[in-house]
């Protein structure tokens, strides 16, 4: 059983410490350091670690919280950052073995605000070849596994952030998402986690249904995240504008009178597991309860459109990998490789289709939701599977059966967050998504932490590291 120390305090608590002098971002990095020491060599989340230059930026915000002049709500909190987000002088891989892996010459937008607001980043963490995996296995890292068991998969492919989040690797843990990459890891590591609105969170590189967003163990630590990332940014030509979400304005989320879509089956993919089902249908009650008025939404996604999108995503890779030199394209994953095959000769008419599906699937994930304040489901059919799969089925060939609730609301550009709402019998974490309409960022943020505090779920515990 895990002790607690400074390391797994909640941002507030410690910028609270840090007013009252009860102890400085000195003493909580040297907690982070010594939970780091005693996780990586099991977990591997980190692909780079920033021990001196995040102690430098430790003693800087100690001196500005002795002096009154702290940044903002996030000075001397530790988090970090998926590799495939820029840090200057930081190599970015994207999870894969290169000849020579390149290094950043900038940094991207997150890395900026994070640091003006005076965060201590203390590293990159692991995910796996081009984020297409939904683990923690790696061409490059090897494979990350989960804090709470290490037979487990974290989930991916924003699979490093995940595990430090749920080792304490302090409270903020920025990920990416394009298909389910925050969320996964959230309901398999017993996270709270948000995929925002596309655009909310500037990026380097926008593409259809990237994202990034914080994970975190609860949904606090995520909006104090959120408050900080979100800031527009013109390098980003989707960035949205400042959130006008009312939600932001309302003292308390209540959800009397409010209409609560629930659903169980995604309409596509793998089946859902039955305890599952019952552990979601339980968390809709618990707004029912409390005065929703909850009705069934019925699967809007079917198999044909959701082998469209993966075969959209084989295309892009192929075309990744043929553009790598051929001593570099060896390297590649194995399962990666075969994977983004299934795109070698897709026709442009083909590619034409699949483009035409993915608009389709926005259509109508949006059709199906629009009466709802938010939706409840599943994040995925199914629990943690074992750490050395790269994912949840042992097939290449076959689509990718697991994301059949979380998928549809990047290509629809809507929030959707996640949240512990329960285990297995076997212990297993089990996560609910939490949708919302587009730009409802904060009103999911806010239904999520209403969550957090009425179902009063028991936080997962670390497993013995020794």
């Amino acid at each position: 059983m895990s002790h607690t120390t400074l390391a797994d305090h909640t941002a507030e608590a410690m910028t609270s410490g840090y007013t009252s002098g009860d102890f400085d971002p000195l003493e909580v990095l040297s907690a982070v350091v010594d939970r780091m020491d005693e996780c990586e060599p099991v977990i591997n989340a980190l692909h780079h670690r920033d021990d001196e230059r995040s102690r430098a930026a430790a003693e800087a915000s100690a001196t500005r919280w002795r002096e009154g002049r702290s940044l903002s709500p996030l000075d001397g909190v530790p988090v970090t950052i998926k590799e495939n987000i820029a840090r200057s002088a930081v190599t970015m891989p994207s999870g894969h073995a290169w000849v020579e892996v390149p290094v950043s010459t900038h940094d991207a937008p997150i890395t900026q605000r994070l640091e003006e607001a005076g965060a201590v980043i203390i590293g990159s963490t692991t995910m796996p070849d081009w984020g297409m995996l939904s683990s923690g296995v790696s061409s490059l890292h090897g494979i990350t596994r989960s804090p709470l068991d290490p037979s487990l998969t974290t989930g991916g492919s924003s699979a490093g952030a995940g595990a430090s989040a749920a080792a304490g690797y302090g409270p903020i843990h920025i990920g990416s998402d394009i298909g389910g990459s925050i969320r996964l890891p959230c309901t398999w590591l017993g996270l709270a986690g948000l995929k925002p609105s596309f655009g909310r969170v500037p990026l380097d590189a926008p593409y259809m249904g990237r994202c990034a967003g914080p994970l975190a163990r609860t949904m606090a630590d995520v909006k104090a995240a959120m408050d900080v990332i979100s800031a527009p940014d013109d390098r980003d030509y989707s960035s949205l504008p400042v959130s006008a979400d009312e939600a932001s304005d309302r003292p308390d989320f209540d959800p009397k009178g409010m209409k609560i879509g629930l659903q169980l089956d995604a309409g596509c993919g793998e089946p859902v597991n039955p305890e599952i089902v019952s552990t979601i249908a339980e968390a809709a009650d618990r707004f029912a309860q409390a005065g929703a008025v909850v009705d069934t939404v019925t699967p809007f996604i079917d198999d044909e459109l959701l082998r469209d999108m993966d075969l959209f995503w084989r295309v892009r890779s192929w075309s990744d990998l043929r553009a790598l030199p051929v001593e570099e394209q060896a390297l590649i994953l194995p399962y990666i490789q075969q994977w983004a095959q299934g795109g070698a000769d897709v026709t442009g008419l083909r590619l034409m289709e699949c483009y035409h599906s993915v608009q389709e699937i926005r259509r109508r994930s949006v059709a199906a939701t629009a009466a709802y304040d938010l939706v409840i489901s599943p994040v995925s059919p199914d629990a943690a599977f074992p750490a050395e799969q790269p994912m949840p089925y042992p097939k290449v060939d076959e689509p990718m059966g697991h994301i059949g609730f979380t998928m549809p609301y990047n290509m629809s550009e809507q929030p959707a967050g996640a949240v512990l709402a329960g285990y297995t019998k076997d212990g297993r974490t089990i996560g609910a998504q939490i949708s919302g309409r587009r730009f409802a960022d904060e009103f999911v943020m806010a239904a999520g932490s209403w969550f957090e505090r009425a179902a009063g779920v028991p936080t997962p515990v670390r497993a013995s590291m020794s």
